[in-house]
């Protein structure tokens, strides 16, 4: 014998999206906000200081693509874009280890035609954005991963 549920909650109940949790949405706002931090820092360095500083500001581009799709694949829902999500946070925390490194390993990869040092947001760990870039994926994987259920139910 079936009993129906004896509530209106169990019988709503449904798989919690990526973007319901408020952890989540603080995770999606302080993604957008880098990426439309770094994105606006290399556009507006493509457009005039480009030949000045080749690699910084080329990796200054990718990682704001990086944290534009990382915001996209945070927002949207579905297991697509939770293995887009998954992809990009580990490019990003893979991006942030190397640069971080290698930016103190050998600074001079990060210096202008005329010395003058240009980071990026990786650099240094993201020293200038108060370690946000280096923490933010490690957060953002404990978070996928915790929501990995919710994803697989539906």
């Amino acid at each position: 014998m079936s009993s129906a549920p004896s509530s209106p909650e169990v019988a709503t109940a449904q798989p919690i999206g990526r973007r319901s949790l408020g952890v989540g949405r603080v995770l999606i706002i302080v993604y957008a906000i880098l990426a439309i931090g770094a994105t606006s820092r290399a556009a507006y360095q493509l457009a005039t200081i480009y030949s000045s500083a080749r690699v910084p500001i080329t990796l200054s581009a990718i990682s704001g693509v990086v944290y534009i799709v990382a915001t996209l694949a945070l927002l949207l829902p579905g297991r697509a874009w939770y293995r887009v999500a998954w992809i990009t946070i580990s490019f990003e925390l893979l991006g942030v280890l190397v640069v971080g490194t290698l930016s103190l390993i050998e600074p001079s990869i990060f210096a202008g035609s005329a010395k003058v040092s240009f980071g990026t947001v990786w650099s240094y760990y993201g020293i200038g954005y108060l370690f946000i870039p280096l923490v933010l994926p490690v957060l953002g994987m404990l978070w996928l991963r915790s929501r990995r259920a919710a994803v697989a139910g539906g």
